[in-house]
């Protein structure tokens, strides 16, 4: 996926009130807010008068300068915030099959109303045999500084829990449920779920794969111009019987 417009590179001042974001751009002594698509905890990933990389806006009646995509964590590598892209990147790997596991469907659907809880799901894909598969999607950006694992999630999340319900409540002899994290950071080798963080998750999770949700890991590859899923990555630690 090819960024709208090249990024422009700024120095992050402070972010503030979760979709703002203060920066000076390169080459620049004129600070501007741009606005942050992300409005998590963004844990390790950003660093205060840090490198980020925005794209600039072109309406001249917008009130914020651009949007901030990428940003270099506290452990140097790059974080891509905007998590609307990651169903945008996991749509465009999926028609280019880069997704083996999910391969050869004849239809794919987006936000598609599902399950007890009134939920939607990110993608409804269905096959010529008749089987259906249920994607949900999450974004991955929580690295830290011991070792290139990463961990979902980067906050206490119910409805990440809920999500995991009814997938697991979905499933049938002709319908299968997945849970896809997309890794939107650099030089990550695999991803653990964060008991640490929100032990309920945790728990969910556990629950989920042992009545057959199929967890799936993938990881991007960004640069200024770009970013696109590119590989598998494996779970590790308490669920590497899942990897």
């Amino acid at each position: 996926m090819d960024f709208k417009v090249p990024l422009q590179k700024a120095t992050l001042l402070k972010r503030y009130k979760r979709f703002l974001a203060d920066v000076v751009p390169e080459n620049s002594d004129e600070t501007i807010t741009i606005h942050c698509a992300n409005t998590g905890s963004m844990l390790n990933c950003f660093v205060p008068n840090g490198e980020i990389w925005y794209e600039p806006s072109q309406d001249p009646s917008r009130k914020t300068k651009g949007s901030w995509t990428l940003s270099t964590t506290p452990q140097g590598r790059t974080a891509c915030i905007n998590t609307h892209l990651a169903n945008a990147l996991v749509e465009e790997a999926l028609n280019g099959g880069i997704i083996t596991e999910l391969a050869g469907f004849t239809r794919l659907k987006r936000e598609v109303k599902y399950g007890a809880e009134n939920s939607k799901i990110d993608f409804h894909l269905e096959y010529a045999d008749g089987h259906t598969v249920y994607l949900e999607v999450k974004s991955v950006t929580l690295g830290f500084e011991d070792g290139n694992i990463a961990a979902f999630p980067d906050a206490v999340t119910t409805r990440g829990a809920k999500h995991l319900r009814e997938l697991m409540n979905i499933q049938s002899d002709t319908t299968e449920a997945y849970i896809l994290y997309c890794v939107n950071l650099s030089g990550i080798e695999g991803v653990r779920v964060a008991s640490e963080i929100d032990a309920a998750y945790a728990s969910a999770f556990d629950e989920a794969v042992r009545e057959g949700v199929k967890p799936l890991v993938y990881g991007t590859t960004m640069d200024e111009s770009g970013i696109s899923i590119t590989h598998r990555l494996p779970f590790v630690g308490a669920s590497d019987n899942v990897g």
